[in-house]
C-alpha cells in the first residue's frame, strides 16, 4: 500500500481541496487553529483558490486551498516545500489581500470578515523558537493590546515535529504527522481519526488513475530539482566565498576577508540557485506568474533569466 506525498502541491489540493474534503478539512481546521472563544467550525465552503476577485494591477498569486467558514472567515491554506527569498512577504500579501478584495468601493469597512492565513512549510523558519506551531496577529507591543483579529498568520513548521506514530496523543499531533509522513506510509495506523483515515484513502495511490499518478510524480520530481539546486548552489557559493575569502584575507587580513568572501559567496548562491530553480520551473511547463511564486522573484526577472539562458 503506497500513499500520496501530501506535501506536493498536487496531493495537498486533492486531499483538503476536493469536494469530499469537506469533513477533513474540517476536522485538521479544528486541530490546528485556535479560534476565538474557543469557537469550532460547524461548517465551511471550500472554495476555488483561482476563482478571486482582482484589483486592476494588483499583483496575483496563488494559494493551495481557501475554506469559508460559517462566520464568513476565510482561511487560505498553503503548503510550502522550500524556502525562497520573499516568502514571509508573500504570506503576508496573500493574506492583505484576501482581506482587501471582500469590499466594493461602496461597501462599509465594517463588513470585512477576518482572513487566517495557515502555510505549512518544510522547513524551519523561526530559528530561535523550539515550537511546530507559530500564531502571529497585530498587537500593541510593549504592552500586548490586540489592535485586531482580523489577519491572523499561522505556521507550522514540519521539521520540528518529531513525534513517532506511538507517541501521537492529540488530534493535532495527528494531522501534522499524517501531512509530514503519508507519503512514508505503507498501511493505514490503527491509532488515528476516522477523518484521517479518509484522507488516507484520498491519498492511496491505488485509488489514483496513471494520468493523476504521472501529475504526482512529475510534481515530486520537479520538487527533488528545486532542493537538490538549492544544495548545489549553496555549495557552489560556499566554495567560491571561502576562494574569494582566502584572496581577500592575503591582503586584508584572514578573518575580515573570510567574513567578505562568505557574504559574497552566499549571495552568489541565491542567484544561482534561483536560476536553476526557474530554468528546471520552465522546462516542467510552469507558467511564468507560477514561477515568479514560488521563487519569490517578479515576473520580468523570470522572464529576464529563461530570455538569457534559453
Amino acid at each position: 500500500m503506497k500513499f500520496l506525498d501530501v506535501k506536493t502541491d498536487y496531493a495537498f489540493k486533492k486531499v483538503f481541496g476536493s469536494s469530499q474534503s469537506h469533513d477533513i478539512l474540517k476536522s485538521f481546521l479544528n486541530a490546528v487553529i485556535r479560534f476565538n472563544h474557543d469557537l469550532k467550525i460547524k461548517s465551511l465552503e471550500i472554495v476555488d483558490p483561482y476563482n478571486i476577485p482582482m484589483i486592476k494591477g494588483m499583483k496575483d498569486s496563488f494559494v493551495d486551498v481557501k475554506a469559508k467558514l460559517e462566520d464568513d472567515s476565510l482561511v487560505i491554506i498553503e503548503m510550502q516545500v522550500l524556502n525562497h527569498q520573499g516568502f514571509e512577504k508573500r504570506v503576508l500579501y496573500n493574506a492583505a489581500k484576501n482581506y482587501s478584495v471582500q469590499l466594493n468601493q461602496t461597501d462599509d469597512y465594517h463588513l470585512l470578515n477576518p482572513v487566517i492565513a495557515l502555510s505549512i512549510v518544510d522547513f524551519n523558519m523561526f530559528e530561535e523558537s523550539s515550537r511546530v506551531i507559530s500564531n502571529f496577529k497585530l498587537i500593541e507591543k510593549d504592552n500586548f493590546i490586540h489592535y485586531s483579529d482580523d489577519i491572523e498568520l499561522i505556521f507550522i513548521e514540519l521539521p520540528k515535529f518529531n513525534k513517532e506514530i506511538e507517541a501521537l496523543e492529540t488530534l493535532q499531533d495527528k494531522w501534522i504527522y499524517f501531512i509530514k509522513n503519508a507519503g512514508k506510509l505503507d498501511f493505514v495506523p490503527n491509532n488515528i481519526d476516522k477523518d484521517i483515515k479518509i484522507a488516507l484513502g484520498i491519498a492511496n495511490e491505488a485509488n489514483l488513475s496513471s494520468e493523476e499518478l504521472e501529475l504526482q510524480r512529475k510534481r515530486k520530481e520537479f520538487i527533488y530539482i528545486q532542493k537538490s539546486s538549492v544544495e548545489l548552489a549553496k555549495e557552489k557559493g560556499y566554495q567560491v566565498g571561502r576562494q574569494e575569502g582566502h584572496k581577500e584575507g592575503l591582503e586584508e587580513g584572514r578573518e575580515e576577508g573570510w567574513k567578505k568572501g562568505k557574504t559574497e559567496g552566499v549571495e552568489l548562491g541565491e542567484v544561482i540557485m534561483q536560476t536553476n530553480i526557474v530554468l528546471k520551473a520552465h522546462k516542467a511547463g510552469m507558467t511564468v506568474p507560477e514561477i515568479s511564486n514560488i521563487t519569490g522573484l517578479n515576473e520580468a526577472a523570470v522572464l529576464a533569466i529563461i530570455k538569457k539562458n534559453i
